[in-house]
């Protein structure tokens, strides 16, 4: 059944966000739903080919199978999109954890692209701290809920003025 595959591969995604390492990539998942997207939408063009190209308004069955059809495309994509998304923002955060982006049991569970990505993207992050030696970019970006905190100042600027004064 349509979607299926979608299903499996989100449920792998949830129990990606549980573990504390980034698991195999599913290579075979995603080929396998970008394989029934491509087949999905080969027969919606093959029934739009015989109406001349347009939906057909007056036989409203045809046109609600095409509309699920369309359904089915669209939750595949997002599915596999969100799937990308979990397992980038876990490589980013892994770069910014600094993890050692060659260390050889971190990039066997990465496909080849999303070990290009893990260095690139690391590579970038090196280059950024770089220019901001004197602050700590990796800490909380929590504010705190004291009402009055230590302010520990690295340059002095001289007088600065505020909007209270």
């Amino acid at each position: 059944m349509y979607g299926d595959i979608a299903n499996k591969l989100i449920q792998d995604a949830k129990l990606t966000q549980m573990l504390e390492t980034l698991p195999l990539y599913q290579e075979e998942l995603v080929r396998s739903i970008v394989r029934e997207v491509r087949d999905l939408h080969r027969d919606t063009e093959a029934v739009l080919a015989r109406y001349g190209g347009e939906l057909p308004t007056q036989d409203r069955k045809v046109a609600c199978w095409i509309f699920v059809q369309h359904l089915c495309m669209r939750r595949n994509k997002r599915c596999l999109l969100a799937y990308q998304r979990l397992r980038s923002t876990r490589l980013d955060a892994m770069a910014w954890n600094d993890v050692d982006t060659m260390d050889q049991e971190v990039l066997n569970n990465l496909n080849p692209n999303e070990q290009d990505y893990l260095r690139d993207y690391s590579e970038l992050l090196v280059d950024y701290k770089g220019e901001w030696v004197d602050v700590d970019l990796t800490g909380s970006l929590e504010p705190p809920r004291d009402l009055f905190i230590d302010v520990r100042v690295l340059k002095d600027a001289g007088e600065i003025q505020t909007e209270y004064g």
